[in-house]
């Protein structure tokens, strides 16, 4: 996957924005204001950082060593750097989601409510 396929999956997703918060030139993908992934664009390889349960973290690390790792300058228990042009395609989908979904399921109530209707 390429960082143009990763963005379009990002935005693909239902409530989500893309801003430069920090400086120009890591971009972040919010759902509801909420942050679940982030790519500084500057990196060669191209590398994301993406949310991820803390179980399922470990093992992605350990199954992909080299490719998946702690998050880079986040928590490192919830959250993954993935070099995606060397990982599979759809497992790149695959954790785009989750991380979405995690962070959608941490959404209060109110904003599960707008969500659903856009």
């Amino acid at each position: 996957m390429n960082i143009e396929q990763f963005r379009d999956h990002c935005l693909s997703k239902k409530g989500v924005t893309e801003a430069f918060p920090f400086d120009e030139s890591t971009l972040v993908f919010k759902v509801m204001g909420k942050m679940f992934a982030l790519s500084g664009l500057e990196r060669t390889p191209p590398e994301v950082n993406l949310k991820c349960d803390p179980e399922r973290a470990i093992e992605l690390r350990e199954e992909y060593d080299g490719q998946i790792f702690g998050g880079y300058h986040m928590s490192k228990k919830h959250w993954n750097t993935l070099r995606i042009e060397s990982l599979p395609y759809k497992l790149v989908l695959e954790l785009i989601d989750h991380s979405y979904d995690l962070v959608v399921s941490g959404l209060t109530k109110k904003l599960k409510e707008e969500l659903a209707t856009l």
